[in-house]
C-alpha cells in the first residue's frame, strides 16, 4: 500500500522537517554570497561584506602582520584587499576589497539573542569555502582571555560547528541576520566555539571605519558583567549590570566615588549590561560620563571623566 502526497503526513508542507530545510537553504542561498576568503602569507580566515563597494569586516587575528592579503568572493576571484582598521582589543578589523558591486549584510546593532535560539555559521574552515554549520546558542555573555591581560568579554558561545579558518565569518539567526562574528574555539573541544555579538561589532567597526583604530579611555577600574539574581533583578529593574571590582588609586574612578562592589547600571542614561557597553559609552562620548550605580540599597549618580588611552579599561 503506498500513500499519495495528500494522505502522507511526512509530506510536502505538513513537513515540518522539510519545511525547516527549505527555509534554511534560501537562507544560505542568500547570505553565503557575502561571505568571503581572506588569505595572506601567514594564514587564511573568513570575513562578511558590509557594504557594497567592498568593506568587510572580520577578525583582527585573521589580518594582523599581512603583506599582502587577498580575498576569495562570491565570482571565485580572487582580488587583492587591504586593512583600513584594526582593533585587537575586541579582535576587529576591517578591509577594503578592490572589488565593487558586492553582496552586502548589514551587523545587527541591538542584542537580540537568547540561550537555546538557532544559529547557522558560514566560514572557510581549512580552506573548504563557505562551508555551513547549524546549532543553537549555548550561553551569552561569556569572557575568555584576551592580549595584554585584556580578557574578550560578552561573547556568544555556540555549538555550531567552528574550526581554524571559520574566524571572521558570520554567525546568522533563522531570518538570515548576522547576530555575531565568528572569532575561536576551545582547542581540543567539540562544540564550543565563540563570536563576538553584532551589538559590539557594529559600534567597533562604525569607529574603524573613521579613525582606523579604537581609543579606549582610562577609567581605573577592574570590573565583569554578571547576570543578577532573580531578586536582585527585581531590585535594580534589570537582568544584568557590572559589578566593581578593582578601583586604581587616584583614577577617574576614584575620583568619581565609585567602589568595589558597587553595580553599574546605566552609562549616560543607558543600560548597561557588560563592561563592553560602558567601553562603548566611553568611546563614543566626550567628556563626562555619567554613572547610575547601585551599593547596598542605595541608588547613586556619580560623574566620571574618563582620561588618556591606558592598557586597562
Amino acid at each position: 500500500m503506498t500513500l499519495d502526497n495528500a494522505q502522507n503526513p511526512l509530506s510536502g508542507a505538513q513537513n515540518p522537517l522539510l519545511a525547516f530545510s527549505d527555509a534554511l537553504q534560501d537562507l544560505v542561498r542568500r547570505t553565503a554570497p557575502s561571505v568571503v576568503s581572506l588569505t595572506h602569507g601567514r594564514g587564511q580566515g573568513s570575513g562578511i561584506v558590509i557594504a557594497e563597494d567592498g568593506y568587510v569586516v572580520t577578525n583582527s587575528h585573521v589580518v594582523r602582520g599581512a603583506q599582502k592579503l587577498a580575498a576569495g568572493v562570491d565570482a571565485g576571484d580572487r582580488v587583492p584587499a587591504e586593512v583600513v582598521g584594526d582593533d585587537p582589543a575586541s579582535d576587529l578589523a576591517v578591509v577594503r576589497l578592490a572589488s565593487g558591486r558586492l553582496t552586502s549584510l548589514p551587523l545587527v546593532e541591538q542584542r537580540r539573542l537568547s540561550v537555546g535560539q538557532l544559529v547557522i555559521a558560514i566560514g572557510n574552515p581549512l580552506r573548504f569555502d563557505r562551508s555551513v554549520s547549524f546549532g543553537v546558542v549555548s550561553a551569552i555573555d561569556r569572557s575568555l582571555p584576551g592580549p595584554r591581560g585584556r580578557a574578550f568579554e560578552g561573547l556568544v558561545q555556540t555549538d555550531a560547528a567552528i574550526n581554524p579558518g571559520s574566524s571572521g565569518g558570520p554567525l546568522l539567526d533563522a531570518s538570515g541576520a548576522v547576530v555575531g562574528i565568528n572569532t575561536a574555539i576551545v582547542p581540543h573541544a567539540r562544540g564550543i566555539g565563540f563570536a563576538i555579538p553584532s551589538h559590539t561589532a557594529s559600534w567597533v567597526v562604525a569607529v574603524l571605519l573613521r579613525r582606523g583604530r579604537v581609543e579606549r579611555p582610562y577609567l581605573g577600574l577592574a570590573a565583569h558583567g554578571l547576570e543578577l539574581s532573580a531578586a536582585r533583578a527585581g531590585e535594580l529593574g534589570q537582568s544584568r549590570a557590572v559589578r566593581v571590582l578593582e578601583v586604581a588609586t587616584d583614577g577617574p574612578a576614584a575620583r568619581a566615588g565609585l567602589r568595589p562592589g558597587d553595580f553599574v547600571l546605566t552609562a549616560q542614561g543607558a543600560p548597561v549590561f557588560s563592561v563592553d557597553d560602558l567601553v562603548r559609552c566611553m568611546v563614543l562620548g566626550t567628556g563626562e560620563l555619567v554613572l547610575g550605580v547601585a551599593r547596598g540599597p542605595q541608588r547613586l549618580e556619580l560623574r566620571a571623566v574618563p582620561g588618556p588611552e591606558r592598557h586597562a579599561a
